[in-house]
């Protein structure tokens, strides 16, 4: 059973549009019952307790296929490299590619 998390910060709305593109990559996987959870990151130690290291960040099975080395923990935007150049969150490709991996 695969599980999706998306962690985000009030302070950051790109959580939304990777949400959807997340729900969106589920269903055309045939994974549409996967429920995305959510977890707020509210404070500095938080961030630093989930490993976040910006919103919106996407786990899956609890491991971060978008990792930089040598990120590190805080309440900021997160920005992805794709195709198209830099975003708030990946391309409904890039995560289709995470999901088929």
């Amino acid at each position: 059973m695969t599980t999706v998390m998306i962690q985000y910060f009030d302070g950051c709305p790109n959580w939304l549009e990777a949400e959807a593109l997340l729900n969106e990559a589920l269903a055309i996987v045939g994974l549409e019952d996967v429920k995305v959870e959510r977890h707020q990151v509210e404070t500095f130690n938080d961030a630093v307790r989930a490993g976040f290291i910006g919103s919106p960040t996407i786990l899956i099975d609890g491991m971060d296929p978008f990792a930089v080395d040598g990120a590190q923990p805080g309440l900021a935007c997160r920005v992805y490299s794709t195709p198209v150049g830099l975003r708030g969150s990946p391309t409904l490709e890039q995560l289709l590619t995470v999901l088929l991996g």
